[in-house]
């Protein structure tokens, strides 16, 4: 059976992460790709040498080139400037919107029928970059935000009531940003809602701290931000797309109308498949919950409006 091929763009610390994740998971052959001579061959080389050790069987290369991605069946794109204490993610715009054209114009080219995943800040904007510049039909155009901002939320949960990781599913939408909308109430420990558990401060300060999560690690960072739960969140992302899983996951996606928003990428719930975003999901939410939706997805297009 011919293995999948997956291509990561940026080998710094969030795309070798996920290049590790996606071989220990053996997901596929894996590209890893920079700008930096070396960069990725050295990591790609070594990812390699560890493979038998843990396990696991696929190929792994290191290039400068794009020409090693042709025919990927996925690309993830973390390429691009990293948050610096004090910066939020609509800081990184005017670089990263020029990384990301010429990135998808090299991938689109190569790679007509890939799935893209976007990771680069501001993740929602950059996907409706990715959409524009690559001409792709825009379900195949995914955008990194909810799962991770979900799983933040989920082990905040998680360590507030001393109870296992697995067992908190929390739900967090719109645009990954300082306005996204943790769901309180499509939040749960075992089937028990969350705020039956936890009282209205608690859960405004762990709602807080989520839609700060990124800022608290660039802060003890100092030099960069988070990767290693990124990391995690794409690969979930990729094995549902190549395993045709389904799952339901909340992915920054295409709306057409959908939760009152129209032509943008935003955080919603949706079902990932083969085919990228099969189902946008519409769940009930309170004037208040839809509100602060839209807060978000106004963030989202005042920064695209500014390109």
């Amino acid at each position: 059976m011919k293995r999948s091929k997956i291509t990561v763009v940026g080998a710094g610390n969030v795309g070798a992460t996920v290049a590790h994740y996606l071989a220990m998971k053996e997901l596929g052959d894996i590209v890893l790709t920079d700008v930096v001579e070396g960069v990725p061959q050295g990591k790609a080389l070594d990812l390699q040498e560890a493979a038998p050790v843990e396990g696991y069987d696929c190929a792994i290369t290191g290039s400068n080139s794009y020409d090693e991605t042709a025919a990927s069946d996925v690309v993830v794109i973390t390429a691009g400037i990293a948050r610096k204490p004090g910066m939020n993610r609509n800081d990184l715009v005017d670089t990263n919107v020029k990384v990301i054209r010429s990135v998808v114009k090299e991938i689109a080219s190569r790679s007509p029928d890939a799935q893209l995943i976007l990771v680069t800040n501001p993740s929602d904007v950059m996907a409706q970059v990715a959409f524009k510049e690559s001409g792709f039909a825009p379900e195949r155009i995914i955008g990194l935000g909810g799962v991770l901002d979900a799983a933040r939320f989920r082990t905040f949960i998680a360590l507030e009531l001393g109870v296992s990781f697995e067992d908190v599913t929390a739900f967090v939408l719109g645009g990954h940003g300082d306005d996204m909308v943790p769901l309180v109430r499509y939040s749960y420990v075992s089937g028990i809602p969350i705020d039956t558990l936890l009282d209205q401060a608690t859960l405004d300060r762990l709602v807080q701290r989520t839609r700060q999560g990124g800022a608290e690690i660039v802060n003890h960072l100092k030099t960069g931000s988070a990767y290693y739960a990124p990391g995690a969140a794409i690969v979930q992302m990729v094995e549902s797309i190549l395993k045709d899983k389904k799952r339901i996951m909340p992915c920054s996606a295409f709306v057409r109308g959908e939760y009152g928003v129209n032509e943008l990428f935003l955080g919603v719930p949706v079902m990932l498949g083969k085919n990228g975003v099969e189902k946008i999901i519409e769940i009930e939410l309170t004037q208040e919950e839809t509100a602060a939706l839209h807060k978000s997805a106004n963030d989202v297009k005042r920064v695209f409006s500014t390109l």
